[in-house]
C-alpha cells in the first residue's frame, strides 16, 4: 500500500522538476504553437510599420529611435535622436543613406557586404530590430537550427517552456535559450550565450502583460537586458507606441 501511494508522489516531483524534457511537444511544435499566439494571421512577412522606441541605460541620457520597416518594398530606416545629434539612416532597395545632424555622409564602412553603396552600420541596426522585434517569428529563418527536444525550465523564479536554439556557422555562432509562457506560449524572456561553458552573453526580460498590437501581431512594449553573469541591468527599450504607418 506505501508502494502505491509513493507513485504518484514521484510522477509528480519527477514531472515538474526543473530542467526536464517535456515529452508531448517538440521544438517545431512549440515554435508554432508560439507563432500561432503572437502572429496569429502570419502578416509579419508582410509586416510595414513604425515603431517608436526609448531606450533607457544606467547613468546615460535617453536615446528615441523611430524604426521603419516595409517588407514588401525593400526598405529600412532609423532616426536616432540623442543628446544633441540626430542620424538617419535608409536601405532603399539595397541603396543606402546616412544623415548626421542634416549632413549627409558619403561613405560609411570599407567592410560593408553591399557592393552598390556601402551600408556599414546601417545593415547591422536593420538586422538587429528585424530580428528582436520579429520573434519568435524569425526562428523560422534559414540557417536556423531548431532543438526538437523541449525543456522545462524555471528562469528567474518562473517555469517556462524553453527551446534551444544554434545557427548555421555561416549566419552565427551564438547559442540562444526562448521561454515560452506553458499557458499560451507567448515568448516572455530569451538569453544567449557565445560561450555558455563561461556564462558570458546577456539575458532580454519581456514585459508581456503590456503588448503592442500592430498588423495583428502582439509586441511586447518593454524588453529589459541584462548580463547573465552578474545580473546587471545594461538597459531597457521601451516601445512607446507603433503605427501601420511607415513614417
Amino acid at each position: 500500500m506505501i508502494r502505491i501511494l509513493l507513485l504518484p508522489l514521484f510522477l509528480f516531483i519527477f514531472f515538474s522538476s526543473p530542467g526536464l524534457l517535456a515529452q508531448d511537444i517538440t521544438g517545431k511544435e512549440l515554435l508554432s504553437r508560439a507563432i500561432d499566439y503572437h502572429d496569429p494571421d502570419n502578416a509579419w512577412s508582410t509586416f510595414s510599420g513604425t515603431l517608436f522606441i526609448t531606450m533607457e541605460t544606467p547613468n546615460n541620457s535617453e536615446r528615441k529611435s523611430e524604426v521603419t520597416l516595409n517588407f514588401p518594398a525593400d526598405y529600412f530606416k532609423l532616426v536616432v535622436r540623442k543628446d544633441d545629434t540626430t542620424t538617419e539612416e535608409v536601405i532603399d532597395k539595397g541603396v543606402c543613406s546616412l544623415v548626421v545632424n542634416g549632413k549627409k555622409i558619403k561613405k560609411q564602412a570599407e567592410d560593408s557586404t553591399n557592393n552598390k553603396e556601402p551600408c556599414g552600420q546601417t545593415e547591422m541596426m536593420r538586422n538587429y530590430y528585424t530580428y528582436l522585434y520579429g520573434l519568435p517569428m524569425k526562428l523560422r529563418d534559414k540557417g536556423t537550427i531548431i532543438d526538437p527536444a523541449v525543456v522545462k525550465k524555471t528562469f528567474k523564479g518562473k517555469a517556462y517552456l524553453t527551446l534551444k536554439v544554434n545557427y548555421e556557422e555561416e549566419v552565427g555562432k551564438d547559442t540562444w535559450y526562448f521561454y515560452f509562457n506553458p499557458d499560451n506560449y507567448a515568448l516572455e524572456a530569451y538569453q544567449f550565450f557565445h560561450d555558455e561553458a563561461a556564462n558570458d552573453g546577456e539575458y532580454i526580460m519581456l514585459e508581456t502583460d503590456n503588448f503592442e498590437t500592430i498588423n495583428g501581431i502582439k509586441i511586447p512594449k518593454k524588453r529589459s537586458w541584462y548580463t547573465n553573469k552578474e545580473d546587471r541591468l545594461l538597459g531597457t527599450d521601451i516601445l512607446t507606441r507603433a503605427s501601420n504607418k511607415t513614417e
